[in-house]
């Protein structure tokens, strides 16, 4: 029995990366002798250990063999007689194919620390076309390591391509797609992860909505980019930059899908995008199963943001229908998330990522003014069902028309 340190562990220590957790492999023992040492197996479709004490994941070395297309389509094969070799062989990238001996011992037979060096992504083996999961992870990882440099290799790049073309993709379950998607999303720039999985076809596959943008034109005198496509990559960028909340950033990607369906007979122009977008959000997150606190605030955004934009224009009452209508009173956590994604759209555009954004002091003074009128005092007084409501918007219209600051913008 020989334990080996492997996988991400190894690759950020190389990197000179915090490592957050470890990964071990096993060879040379069975599960009843793991289980004979106090460790606990969690694995269902392959013998994964947790150590008794530090309660770190420990697996067999193993070998896997295609059977049926889609993510679970394989047998696993874990023996005495498996070799680390073998066990890295199967992973997915030389980076993350590399392991450690308990003395600090690097081994490496699939040329990672070279490739870490040369700051290329390149999968393992040609077993890497058998798990369609792989493309969203290379894409993950371009994501993430995309500051140190690193960019996929071009036979990559191809056997992924193979793999969409194969249908492979088409197989991936809805909620590994979006616990990936998610992951990028929290990256430092996920705006690769959409490039890479664009790069090889996936993303008509996966994300149709959102590859749908690219090529699709926007009126030059507020979009000076002009693509769409272009433009929702620079919004996430700006959301990045403004916030680490990835609702927001998933917001802003997802905020302007509706020009993916205007007539072609329209453009430049958009003219309902916002309705429209509400509805493919609305059907990307139930066929990716993304969470209700995902959906709602892009929404919101979606709904909303070129209200948000024009809020000098507003009147109060509308500036408090917006609120309303975004649920603030009730989730205040949310009108920040909203005029952040907003402010990352009004910047995500060509040559003005660094203009203020005024609009967002608007909505906060007029929510700031409305929250002075509590509904306590009015039902004190006795007022109660809509006559208690009518008075409530009444007097919160009134306290934002005192003085709303204004400004002139101009974004579509």
């Amino acid at each position: 029995m020989v334990i080996y340190r492997v996988g991400g562990a190894v690759r950020d220590r190389l990197l000179n990366l915090p490592v957050d957790d470890q990964d071990w492999v096993v060879t040379g023992s069975s599960p009843t002798e793991m289980l004979a040492k106090g460790y606990r197996q969690v694995g269902r479709h392959f013998p994964v250990f947790l150590h008794p004490d530090t309660h770190e994941e420990y697996a067999l070395a193993r070998t896997e063999r295609k059977i049926a297309p889609g993510y679970g389509g394989f047998q696993v094969h874990t023996d005495p007689d498996v070799t680390l070799e073998d066990d890295l062989r199967r992973r997915d990238l030389t980076i993350n194919a590399m392991a450690e001996t308990d003395d600090g011992e690097l081994i490496d037979p699939y040329g990672g620390c070279d490739d870490l060096k040369q700051r290329i992504l390149r999968h393992v083996s040609p077993a890497f076309s058998e798990d369609p999961v792989r493309i969203l992870r290379v894409a993950r990882f371009a994501a993430r390591f995309k500051s140190l440099g690193f960019s996929v290799a071009p036979e990559t790049c191809e056997l992924m391509h193979a793999l969409v073309k194969k249908g492979e993709v088409a197989t991936l379950t809805a909620e590994r797609v979006w616990a990936e998607m998610e992951r990028a999303l929290g990256e430092e720039n996920p705006t690769e992860f959409f490039k890479v999985l664009r790069d090889c076809h996936a993303l008509e596959v996966l994300f149709p909505e959102i590859d749908c943008l690219y090529g699709i034109p926007q009126r030059p005198e507020y979009h000076p980019e002009i693509d769409t496509g272009l433009h929702t990559m620079m919004v996430l960028e700006q959301a990045v930059h403004l916030s680490q909340d990835i609702q927001v950033r998933f917001a802003a990607l997802v905020h302007d899908l509706g020009k993916g369906t205007t007539p072609k007979s329209l453009w430049p122009s958009h003219t309902g995008h916002e309705k429209r977008s509400v509805k493919l959000i609305q059907g990307l997150c139930k066929r990716l199963r993304i969470p209700n606190r995902y959906r709602d605030l892009a929404i919101g955004v979606a709904r909303y943001h070129t209200h948000c934009h024009r809020a000098a224009e507003l009147r109060p009452d509308t500036l408090l229908k917006t609120l309303e209508s975004l649920d603030v009173f009730r989730r205040p956590e949310r009108l920040d998330a909203f005029l952040l994604t907003c402010e990352a759209d009004a910047r995500g555009r060509l040559g003005l990522e660094k203009q203020p954004y005024p609009q967002a002091i608007i909505f906060r003074d007029a929510y700031r003014k409305a929250l002075s009128i509590e509904p306590r005092t009015l039902v004190e007084q006795g007022l109660q069902g809509l006559e208690l409501a009518a008075e409530l918007r009444r007097l919160r219209i009134n306290a934002i028309s005192n003085g709303t600051e204004k400004n002139d913008p101009d974004i579509d």
